[in-house]
């Protein structure tokens, strides 16, 4: 079933970070730093903390993100990790699905530690919860699904350290955008429908999974 092979990918995957703890040591404390350095920053205007909190807790989201995605495209370039799979009898939108949920559970763990300390930092209230964790889970679905399929068009070039973000950030500008609205409407800071702009988000990670699973092998081999 194409499930369990895109989910056999991603536990591979995730076996792959636990191993190396880079996750734990390296992104995570550096996820913790943002938020800090943050909160220093604005420490002079508790109010202005509040305001900001939901979209600075979505650009900490995407900078954290670009991390991932480039560890995740570095393990796929060793040993043409990558090119391999595809020679197996997984199909690409498999090996396209496992990746972008591996990805989505690092990412969603980022995120859970991210929320619990930005809530102790800046004094939020959250006043609708389940906004918070709809809104959360669909972008980090179009923020997986988007990473993964500009992380292999990426791949193979030389300068994709910088590449990556200067091709990734614009496509997840909408995300960042419609989750701190959706936020925003959740910690009660602005007058937004979250909800509709949850509808927003769930439009782009449907795109891009679905774009995802039909370019991810032709992209491969052009690579």
């Amino acid at each position: 079933m194409e499930f369990r092979d895109a989910w056999s990918i991603a536990r591979k995957d995730l076996r792959i970070e636990l191993r190396s703890r880079v996750l734990t040591n390296q992104i995570a404390p550096f996820t913790l730093l943002i938020v800090v350095l943050f909160g220093f920053a604005l420490d002079a205007d508790t109010q202005t903390l509040r305001d900001t909190g939901p979209g600075l807790f979505w650009v900490a989201v995407l900078l954290i993100a670009l991390l991932a995605i480039q560890r995740a495209v570095q393990i796929e370039d060793a040993d043409a990790a990558r090119e391999r799979t595809l020679l197996t009898p997984v199909s690409p939108s498999s090996v396209f699905l496992g990746k972008s949920i591996a990805l989505f559970i690092q990412l969603v763990a980022l995120e859970v530690l991210l929320f619990f300390v930005m809530l102790a930092l800046f004094n939020l209230s959250v006043g609708n919860p389940l906004l918070i964790c709809l809104s959360a889970l669909v972008a980090t679905i179009g923020v997986a699904t988007s990473g993964t399929l500009y992380g292999v068009i990426t791949a193979g070039v030389g300068v994709r350290e910088t590449l990556l973000p200067i091709l990734l950030l614009p496509v997840l500008a909408p995300i960042a955008i419609g989750a701190t609205r959706a936020f925003g409407d959740a910690f009660d800071r602005v007058d937004a429908d979250g909800w509709a702009w949850l509808g927003l988000l769930a439009v782009f990670a449907v795109v891009y999974t679905v774009l995802g699973m039909f370019a991810y092998g032709q992209l491969v081999e052009d690579t």
